[in-house]
Order: structure tokens, then sequence, then C-alpha cells
């Protein structure tokens, strides 16, 4: 019975001291692991930003190449856009809209003709912040031949004089026999337009021409092509038979004719709505002469969408927000 009690009495001794001493060995591993976590969170926490850093980077340099358009071609003909404009609440909308389109098309020159006295600093601003090759013009409608609604005969739509004098300026700057081939295109800033588009016209050898939705009062109008591929009428209910039933934004010329036939301009006076893109078309080519893009007339790719007029009646008439705040 002493024996046991004393074989007992060393157990009570030795099993504290063994836990003692198991402990002591590991807590250095504990702690190990414990600074091994925090290293690992650390770490964690350092490629995140790393990523983080390397992300906003990568947003930086996406937006920098998007805001500059396309290096130049040798090869490409230039495509010479020519935008009337004029002041309204909307202006600085429809042309960065424009502007954001155009800053995809390779070899491209906007012409951008003001209906104003002077150039505006609006306008003045924006195209330099486009980075797009650009001319700048502008001329202003006289007060007699603004456009009314409520006559038949308009004397001079809008933007009559603007186009033209970007055409004379087209036939001053070059040549008939510069090198350099090249398109116009009357885009109008309250239109959309598919990249594809500008890539179509750039194998314009006299006039090309497409459909235009939103016109017209239907979807689309267009003009009708043969099995051969030849322009024989127009689908249009509006006035079909124009000389040339067609929208603003449905043809483009190749630059040599525009130089070659320098008495074709936009008529001033005396044009029915409507009749403006014949005025010029007919001093310039026949039915015949046309070529058919965009799959024979098949695909859409301008829309006349133009942008809602903005409803100002908070405003007041004194003006409720900033005035020198740019819209």
């Amino acid at each position: 019975m002493s024996k046991r009690r004393d074989i007992l009495t060393i157990v009570l001794i030795v099993l504290p001291w063994a836990l003692l001493i198991t402990i002591w060995h590991q807590t250095p591993l504990l702690a190990t692991q414990k600074d091994g976590r925090q290293d690992s969170h650390s770490n964690s926490r350092k490629e995140s930003c790393s990523l983080q850093s390397r992300d906003i980077v990568e947003v930086v340099r996406t937006e920098y190449v998007y805001s500059r358009p396309p290096p130049w071609s040798d090869v490409l003909p230039t495509i010479h856009i020519i935008t009337p404009t004029y002041s309204r609440p909307v202006q600085k909308a429809e042309l960065t809209r424009l502007a954001n389109t155009l800053l995809h098309v390779s070899n491209l020159h906007w012409i951008l003709v003001e209906d104003s006295q002077r150039k505006t600093s609006l306008v003045s601003r924006l195209l330099q912040e486009t980075g797009l090759n650009y001319t700048h013009l502008n001329v202003e409608s006289p007060k007699n031949y603004e456009v009314r609604r409520d006559v038949k005969y308009h004397k001079t739509p809008r933007g009559t004089m603007q186009r033209n004098l970007a055409l004379r300026w087209l036939r001053e700057t070059f040549t008939v026999n510069n090198s350099q081939p090249g398109i116009v295109y009357f885009a109008d800033d309250d239109n959309t337009y598919s990249l594809e588009v500008f890539e179509e016209m750039r194998s314009t050898k006299k006039v090309s021409v497409w459909p235009v939705a939103f016109v017209g009062g239907l979807r689309y109008e267009s003009p009708q092509v043969n099995s051969l591929g030849k322009v024989y009428g127009w689908k249009t209910i509006f006035d079909p038979q124009r000389p040339f039933s067609i929208d603003m934004a449905g043809f483009a010329v190749n630059l040599r004719l525009i130089l070659y036939k320098p008495q074709a301009y936009f008529m001033f006076s005396g044009v029915k709505g409507g009749y403006q893109e014949s005025s010029l078309l007919k001093e310039l080519v026949t039915l015949n002469d046309l070529e058919p893009k965009a799959a024979n007339c098949t695909k859409i790719l301008v829309w006349h969408t133009r942008t809602e007029k903005p409803v100002l009646v908070n405003e007041g008439k004194k003006g409720f927000t900033d005035p020198n705040v740019e819209i």
C-alpha cells in the first residue's frame, strides 16, 4: 500500500512538469506560425495593392489610347467630314458624340463650320481636346435666310452656307492634280454613324450611296438597286420624284469630282424642302453613276436619330443654374 502511494506521488509530481516542458517547446512554433500568417496577410495586402495599382495604370493607359485617332496611313484615302453646326443647348453633347465616333476612323479630316459671326470658344476648345485632324470655319447665315417651317419653299435650309463654305475651302486648298485621294462626306452632328459606313465610302469613285434610317416618315429610306448592282430609283414616300431622293447622310463624293466640277454647290434660294441634296448631286453625276454600298443598300449604317430637345422650364427667366458652366 505504501509502495503504491509513493508511485502515485511521483506521477503527480512529474506530470505537471512534463506538461510545462511540452508547452514551452511548442511556443516558438506557434509564434512562427502566427508570424507566418501575419506575413501572409501582409504579402496578400501588398499584392492586392500592387494589383490595384497595376489595374489603375492599365485603365489610364487604355483611356489614353482611345483618346487619340488611329495612326495615319499612306495607303488609305482621306475622308473629309463636313459638319455644319449652330449654338443650342445640345450642341456640345452632339459634337462630343460625333467626335467620339470619328476618333476611331483612320485618315480623317473634320471640317467643322459654325453658323456664327465668329468662332466660339466652346467649339474651338472641343476641337482642340479631341486630338482630331480638323479645320474650323465659320459663316453666319443671314437673318432673312432663316428656315421657316410654315412655308413650302425655304430660302436657305439650315447648313447650306456652311456646307458651301467647306466645299469652297476644299477647292482652294487642293488642286485637281492633287495626288492625295480623298472622299467628301456631309455628316450632320445630330446623326448616329456606324464605323462601317466610313470604310464603305473609302472606295468611292464618283458618288456612293446607302440607306439612312428614321427619315421621310419611314423606318429608313433607300436607293433601289437591281440585280446588276445598279441604282434605278428610290424607296421613299416623301416626294419620290426628286432627282435624287436621298438624305444628306446617305451619300459620299470623291474629292477629285468636287475639284473637277467647281460649279457644284448647294443652291441658296428657290429650293423646295428635300431638294438640297439634288441641287448638288445633279451637278456631279447621273443616276447611272451612283455606286451602291452597304451590301447593295440592304444594310443600315446611318441613323438620323436627333437628340431630344431638353426641357429647361425650371431654369426660369434669370436662370437657376450657373450660366458660366459649359454644357
